[in-house]
């Protein structure tokens, strides 16, 4: 008690002392007077509400016009591709999203930007000192196009992606499906660039199915690419299996968001995107390859279902659990309501009880 005291003490202000002398700046109107100098402190304190209202001001416009320029650059492109091709809603002041659908081939286009939090202060500062304590940690505007295919759009079931060298610490953060995959090194792609897959069998069949250097070597592009992935499967391991109406396919295309500037500077790589999908149905496997792709499926559909049996049966048994101490409180508190004489002949029963429990033993044993 005597802690807490002290702390709200230390909370409480001061009282005012108004000062006998003053000779300071002072300033009169009628019976009101204003001496700056007794009010130091609260001027910096303004000051500093001041400049928190202004860095948030400066913060949700430079993200809200980071979005914007970058979607009325890629709007013509967009209304060229979909039947409905902008849907723009907007979460908070650093996440954005364009949803557009009606097109051969996608069922939809999901773009996902994930901006710094430039209006929050303290989030900002949080990740600018992070990075001198940890020299891998690099916040950074993201922005995901995620294309939905149709079902035929891809005929195989394979994971593959194309990664920036720069991006390989991290491209596997909170994408499961990359684990599937195994990096290396592919002479047909500029050597900034590595490969995920499977199988080779696969990479060679989407590099021969569409000619991705055009895409990766296009100087506008490279600074802002991080990297294009194929996936059939979730990017979280489901805690349960899955009906195969529940697994979607789809081609990630993750970039660094540009400056407002430069916004239509990644337009080309988008628009070289859509006869990328469309030529995902000539992909071409060995039949070994498929045999291959097939049995790691099966084998993680059974693993995900002995997780999940063994999870449901510790959820039972804790169930199970959780049912038998409140019944034995309920039971203790009815106890306790009851005479001593009544307490005494039920402790009595028990005991009996638990003797004879005892002795059944003892006798299985023998």
């Amino acid at each position: 008690m005597a802690a807490l005291t002290q702390f709200l003490a230390a909370l409480t202000p001061q009282p005012f002392v108004n000062p006998e002398n003053y000779d300071g700046l002072e300033y009169r109107w009628k019976f009101l007077v204003f001496r700056p100098a007794l009010f130091q402190r609260e001027a910096f304190l303004l000051a500093a509400l001041l400049a928190y209202v202004a860095f948030f001001l400066l913060g949700r416009w430079s993200n809200t016009r980071k979005a914007t320029k970058w979607r009325d650059a890629h709007l013509p492109l967009l209304e060229q591709q979909f039947s409905r091709p902008s849907h723009w809603v907007q979460d908070g002041y650093s996440d954005f999203f364009n949803f557009s659908t009606g097109r051969r081939n996608v069922a939809s286009l999901h773009a996902i930007f994930a901006l710094r939090p430039r209006h929050d202060f303290f989030q900002w500062a949080f990740q600018t000192l992070r990075t001198l304590v940890d020299l891998q940690y690099r916040p950074k505007d993201s922005l995901q196009l995620d294309f939905k295919l149709l079902p035929g759009t891809l005929v195989h079931d394979f994971v593959w992606a194309v990664v920036s060298k720069d991006e390989l610490l991290s491209v596997k953060d909170g994408r499961w499906d990359l684990t599937f995959t195994k990096t290396s090194e592919n002479s047909a792609l500029p050597q900034k660039f590595s490969v995920m897959s499977e199988f080779g069998d696969v990479t060679d069949g989407v590099l021969k199915a569409f000619p991705l250097t055009k895409i990766l070597e296009d100087p506008k592009i490279a600074p802002y690419f991080c990297s294009l992935s194929i996936t059939d499967q979730p990017r979280d391991r489901p805690t349960k299996p899955l009906k195969p109406s529940d697994y979607e396919k789809h081609v990630i295309l993750s970039l660094s968001v540009p400056s407002s500037s430069r916004a239509a500077d990644t337009a080309g790589a988008v628009a070289a995107l859509f006869p990328f999908v469309d030529s995902l149905s000539k992909i071409a496997l060995r039949p070994e390859t498929k045999n291959k792709l097939k049995k790691i499926r099966e084998e993680i559909e059974k693993d995900i279902k002995l997780e999940s049996e063994r999870d449901k049966k510790e959820e039972e048994a804790e169930a199970l659990e959780a049912k038998k101490a409140a019944k034995r409180k309920a039971e203790e508190e009815r106890i306790a309501k009851l005479s001593a004489a009544d307490q005494k002949k039920i402790l009595e029963k028990e005991r009996k009880r638990s003797i004879r429990k005892q002795q059944g033993k003892v006798a299985a044993k023998k």
